[in-house]
């Protein structure tokens, strides 16, 4: 009896041995952290547009062009108040009547950005100016804020929001901002004609008549270069344009072609704003022209040499033609709106 206790002792000691070594020896692997996983944004880029190149550290993803989209609206990137959509409202396709900003359209296709080329390179580039020297944006504010530091974690696996992090979300936003749907874009596919002013218009628009296709050529509208079109003979100041950065006194006078699409909205036009509507833009071209030693080729050719010459009824077919560019769906599309 007495041995048979003694057996049933050991084993259960044996047991409890067992039981705390196992204890002992067991590791709780904790399941790694879950990868963030982004939705891919396609981006509808026409035939008859450029090739859209996305950098490979800036994909666009659903969740990037929102997180910039709300940097857009938001305030906290400035220092007195003002967001990108101070200056830019949508409802003027992303321009602003009393500051002549340029418009945030199609941007994803430029390389050179504000009026006089100031900056260069990629709309990364673009966004890194506006972040750490328009704004000079304080981003203790972000990485404090109860909602930007998980939604830049989620979309750029960072602990830290940086500057360039901020440009990088605004650029996803920017490159959103495509306007490819106006009349114009319809007609080119078929779904709808144009009028006989506005077919007349595009006539003059796209031949010698009015040789405006050189700096505006189809598709984007622009050709994102530099041009001195007669403003001024006397150039002072910020009316010295692409001069002023580059010192070249070949640029003396230039600015950069901006795009027309949506320019029914984006007025006042040129770079001072000089012109309220597009028939006193028309009329510069038709006859006020100013001669300069830089002044455009196209507009010294012997044809043009005391403007285009048209009459009233073609500038009013070009004017009408100029507004088959304006984009509707663009200016109403609650996705690129204040989502605050």
């Amino acid at each position: 009896m007495k041995i048979t206790k003694k057996i049933i002792l050991v084993c259960f000691l044996i047991a409890i041995s067992i039981y705390v070594s196992c204890k002992k020896e067991t590791v709780i692997i904790e399941p790694p952290p879950a990868t963030s996983v982004l939705t891919p944004y396609k981006l509808y880029v026409p035939p008859y547009f450029p090739v859209l190149i996305v950098p490979d550290d800036n994909p666009l993803t659903v969740e990037g062009i929102e997180l910039g989209r709300k940097l857009y609206y938001d305030t906290i990137l400035s220092n007195n108040g003002l967001s990108c959509s101070s200056c830019h409202s949508q409802s003027l396709a992303f321009s602003n009547q009393f500051v002549n900003s340029q418009p945030h359209i199609n941007l994803g296709w430029s390389n050179n950005f504000l009026w006089n080329g100031k900056v260069q390179g990629s709309v990364e580039d673009v966004m890194m100016f506006e972040v750490g020297v328009f704004f000079n944006s304080d981003v203790a504010k972000l990485n404090n804020h109860s909602y930007y530091p998980g939604i830049f974690k989620k979309v750029y696996n960072i602990n830290t929001i940086t500057q360039k992090d901020v440009a990088y979300a605004l650029s996803q936003f920017m490159r959103r901002l495509s306007s490819t749907n106006s009349k114009f874009d319809k007609y080119l596919r078929y779904e709808t004609m144009l009028s006989s002013s506005e077919m007349n218009g595009f006539v003059i628009f796209n031949t010698e008549k009015g040789d405006c296709f050189h700096c505006h050529s189809l598709g984007l509208f622009s050709d994102n270069s530099f041009h001195n079109i007669g403003l001024d003979s006397v150039f002072v100041g910020i009316n010295q344009g692409r001069y002023n950065v580059s010192n070249n006194p070949n640029d003396m006078g230039k600015f950069i072609s901006p795009t027309l699409r949506n320019v029914e909205l984006s007025s006042p036009y040129m770079h001072d704003g000089r012109y309220a509507t597009l028939e006193e833009v028309v009329e510069h071209y038709n006859s006020k022209v100013k001669q300069s030693s830089t002044l455009d080729p196209i507009l010294t050719k012997p044809s043009h040499y005391f403007g285009l010459q048209l009459s009233a009824q073609e500038k009013n077919d070009l004017v009408a033609f100029l507004k088959t560019l304006t984009d509707s769906t663009f200016i109403t599309d609650t996705s690129l709106n204040n989502p605050f």
